[in-house]
């Protein structure tokens, strides 16, 4: 396995079985990117070396880059996980794994507080299992001001008992819920959430600069999709993202998918925050990896023509069709990002967000399996997630 000294693994069970050594790479780790690596698998985890006896399999000229990890995601495949059943929820966490996104959050939209509930007891069990790294509620206690895609006639304010019911129904699995911070309740809330280890994350908001900045400070970490379902920056009033992007304690979700953010956007958001700081997301809905049609999302009719998804009243961006290979391709060559720095925004980052970092999120000894094989022009040949193949690559 090409990587540096020292690099964590001492602490993981040891690997065991047969081994697979994928050699002559770009292994792309935490800081650099090695050429003509290798990266050695024995089980489920990543090995630290090789044995005589491992089958090696020769991939130069390829990228290896851990499995991506989505911790915003409404579902794929033609599957929601707002609203399918079991079955749905599986066909849709599967559609993502053939795009290398080995680790999902399931993402609801708003509904009743009874329906929201109920979900988050199905999805529980589909985390309990490991089929998903947990639930993101994302409403309602979002701003009518800035709604999106979200029911008007469902929203609520933040009131911490509402939210202390949620995080309950998900026995001990919410890992984030959005909010717009300024609304009653909203103060309140984000410290609950931060008492109970659950991420709370700014959006959907016609927040203030100042308000942003109180709700930072009350424990706010994460700018739900930055940029989109908010005020956009001023130089009088600079609101939300001027707030979001200047505080090292936040990570910013974007949307790359071409549509909801200009290169522009995106560029200002590295410059500012860093690549340390910046988590892609694809914020999809059932259409991902699926095609154009008519959809639901929650209550609302979702139209989809040429990959962009809108709602059939009213006409706003609902979700993506994003599968998180297209916007890791877009960022290296689109954007002209490096791929270390493209990768920690699609891997270690959002693998950190979620306290997962001593499993997932780089290729080090004693992690997860978890890769994606890119071809020269990062494009899927290959998907592993815990030492089985997802997309077996098809090799000369």
């Amino acid at each position: 396995m090409a990587t540096p000294s020292g690099a964590r693994g001492t602490a993981h069970p040891a690997p065991t079985g047969p081994q697979l050594v994928l050699k002559g790479a770009h292994v792309v780790l935490p800081t650099a990117v090695v050429d003509d690596g290798q990266v050695v698998v024995e089980g489920d985890r990543i090995a630290a070396g090789a044995h005589d006896s491992a089958r090696v399999v020769d991939v130069t000229g390829h990228y290896l880059v851990p499995g991506f990890v989505d911790i915003h995601n409404h579902g794929g495949g033609g599957a929601s996980f707002t609203s399918g059943t079991v079955d749905d929820v599986l066909k849709g966490i599967h559609t993502h794994r053939l795009h290398g996104t080995t680790t999902v959050v399931a993402s609801t939209v708003t509904g009743e507080m009874d329906f929201l509930a109920q979900r988050a007891g199905l999805l529980s069990e589909l985390a309990e299992q490991g089929d998903i790294a947990g639930v993101h509620f994302e409403g309602p206690f979002i701003s009518p001001c800035r709604k999106g895609a979200h029911s008007e006639e469902l929203l609520r304010d933040p009131d911490p008992a509402d939210v202390r019911k949620l995080i309950d129904a998900a026995r001990g699995h919410a890992k984030m819920v959005t909010l717009a911070t300024e609304l009653p309740g909203g103060l309140d809330s984000v410290r609950l959430l931060a008492e109970h280890g659950v991420i709370a994350a700014i959006g959907h908001t016609d927040a203030s600069y100042e308000q942003t900045v109180e709700a930072i400070d009350a424990g706010a970490t994460v700018a739900t999709h930055l940029f989109n379902a908010m005020p956009a920056l001023g130089h009088r009033a600079p609101g939300p993202i001027a707030a979001l992007l200047e505080d090292p304690r936040v990570t910013v979700e974007l949307i790359n998918d071409g549509t909801h953010l200009h290169p522009a956007a995106l560029e200002l958001a590295f410059h500012h925050a860093g690549a340390d700081r910046v988590a892609f997301i694809t914020d999809a809905m059932d259409a991902a990896g699926f095609g154009d049609g008519r959809y639901m999302l929650g209550p609302l009719e979702v139209e989809v023509s040429e990959g962009v998804a809108r709602l059939v009243e009213g006409g706003s961006i609902a979700g993506s069709t994003l599968t998180l290979d297209r916007a890791f391709k877009r960022a290296v060559t689109v954007d002209g990002l490096p791929v270390a720095d493209a990768v920690r925004a699609l891997c270690a980052n959002p693998a950190r967000l979620l306290g997962m970092s001593d499993t997932i999120g780089s290729l080090e000894p004693g992690k997860y399996a978890d890769l994606v094989l890119l071809d020269a022009a990062f494009d899927v040949q290959g998907v592993m997630r815990r030492g089985e193949w997802v997309v077996e690559p098809q090799l000369p």
